[in-house]
Parts: structure tokens; C-alpha cells; sequence
């Protein structure tokens, strides 16, 4: 089922399973997608990274993310472009920008506990039907259902990541903090331009992040740089050199060292290990 408005807006709702999927590797350049597993177990590799789904987990994807393959039974398949709904824009209606969309965290998975999938199961009947009315108001109504399927899953994922224990302000400075890094890794490695722009100080910031998990904000700064580069050399032609200015090396020597740090090999040793797959 395909929603298109007058301002290109784009709404597409349907169940994949192997003879159909292939619907998935077709998005474009501002598409944001859900994918909800309805099957015992879903394979789907992005970015050269295997994640195994459980039934009724659910994964978030914006045009950033590059899907390698995808093995699954039955998963329901929702995507839209920006033209239709913006989260970012819209963040103050769903709080899901730097946790569902836009963070630097790798890529959000929610899994819907038992006593909660009629919720979902509810919203998706309601998107179901709301896609064949034809009238001035569906636009709103499918915004409507989709705001909601974005509460429902940003509250999920507060919840599995343990920031019910966090106070409001405290989540919004860690979704916020998420947010920058997906826009300033390349630039600004170190936490204190992060804790700058959010007026806090390092060791404040590193505080919090202890509250929520183990992973410490100078960590997922490097994850996120190393996300780039990866993608860099899986998918590009780009020389280890070109790479490393891209991502603000001034030299190749000191970003190689960082990458073998964090990766065990060099890059050139990760590309031709890619070259022999």
C-alpha cells in the first residue's frame, strides 16, 4: 500500500517476506524505514554487520544506513520520506531524534515485550486502514498513526536501555548529545566540543552516560568515526588517505593508528581482507 501527496510525499506500507523484500533496497535519499519482525528470527546486514532479530523486535533505518543482505519470514515494512513526516523537525511531538533516528549509538533495535505487542498490533490495523481512504484528511491521519507508533517505540527503547531511571532533562542531553556526534564526528573528536554545545562540562557528561550505561561519550565518538570509515572503505573507491582527511586526520599515520586500535588491523590490511571475501 503507496501514500503520495501532492508535495511528493511518500508513504509505503506492506508485509515483505523473501519473494518481496527486495522492495527494501530501493529507498531514496531522505527515506526513513521500520521494520517489524514477525517471524521466529530475521538476518539483516548492515554496513557489512550481521544483527539476528528476534520475533517482534524492531529496527530503525534512515538513508544513512546501508543494507547488505536480508533473510527473513514475515516482517511488516513501513517507510516514508521527510517530505511526509520529519522526526527532527518534529522532535518535540515524538522525542525520538538521537534514539530512534539520527544517533550515534549504531542501529536501534527495540524489542516489544508480550504484554505490549497489542499496542503495536493495534496501530499497524489502524495504518492498514487508514491507507485505503481517500480524502483530505488521510495525510493527517497517517501522520497521526505514525507519531504514535514513534512514541510507543522511543518509550520501548527508554526503557530496555534503562533511561527509566534518568530524569527527563537527563534523557534529552544524552538523545541531544547523540545527535551531535551523528553531525560532527568527521570534525570534532574530542567530548569537550560535545559537552560545550550542550553547556555541560566532560565530567558531567561522562557522569550521566555512567547513570544509563557502560559506554562511556568518548566511546561512542569513536564508534561512530569507525562506522565511516568502515563504510568508507566496504563501499567507496576512496584512498585510505582521502578517508582519513574526510574524517579530520590531518595525517594518515595518526588515523591509522586509531583504526587499528580499535579494529586489530590496519585499513589497508581491512581492505584487502574485504578484497578476498
Amino acid at each position: 500500500m503507496i501514500y503520495s501527496g501532492d508535495s511528493k510525499e511518500l508513504l509505503i506500507l506492506e508485509e515483505l517476506d523473501n519473494i518481496n523484500k527486495d522492495i527494501l533496497f530501493k529507498s531514496g535519499d531522505t527515506d526513513m524505514t521500520l521494520l517489524w519482525n514477525k517471524g521466529e528470527e530475521m538476518k539483516i546486514m548492515i554496513d557489512k554487520v550481521e544483527y539476528n532479530l528476534n520475533k517482534n523486535d524492531v529496527v530503525f533505518l534512515t538513508e544513512y544506513h546501508k543494507i547488505d543482505s536480508l533473510d527473513l519470514d514475515s516482517v511488516r515494512f513501513l517507510r516514508w520520506n521527510q517530505s511526509f513526516f520529519c522526526p527532527i523537525n518534529h522532535d518535540n511531538e515524538v522525542g525520538s531524534k538521537g534514539l530512534l533516528f539520527f544517533g550515534a549509538t549504531g542501529v536501534p533495535i527495540v524489542n516489544i515485550i508480550e504484554n505490549e505487542i497489542k499496542f503495536l498490533e493495534n496501530y499497524w490495523e489502524n495504518f492498514s486502514n487508514e491507507m485505503s481512504a481517500k480524502d483530505n484528511l488521510q495525510k493527517d491521519m497517517l501522520q497521526s498513526i505514525l507519531k504514535q507508533i514513534l512514541i510507543f517505540c522511543a518509550r520501548s527503547l527508554k526503557k530496555s536501555a534503562n533511561y527509566d531511571r534518568l530524569e527527563k532533562s537527563q534523557v534529552d542531553i544524552i538523545r541531544e548529545f547523540n545527535f551531535l556526534v551523528e553531525g560532527h564526528f568527521s570534525k570534532h573528536h574530542d567530548v569537550a566540543f560535545y559537552a560545550s554545545k550542550l553547556n555541560k562540562s566532560p565530567k558531567t557528561l561522562s557522569n550521566l552516560f555512567a547513570l544509563a550505561s557502560n559506554r562511556p561519550p568518548i566511546s561512542i565518538i569513536h564508534d561512530r568515526i569507525m562506522l565511516h570509515a568502515r563504510r568508507q572503505i566496504n563501499y567507496t573507491n576512496l584512498s585510505i588517505k582521502e578517508i582519513a582527511y574526510d574524517l579530520g586526520y590531518e595525517d594518515i599515520q595518526t588515523f591509522s593508528r586509531f583504526f587499528k586500535n580499535k579494529e586489530g588491523v590496519s585499513p589497508i590490511q581491512y581492505r584487502e581482507k574485504l578484497k578476498l571475501n
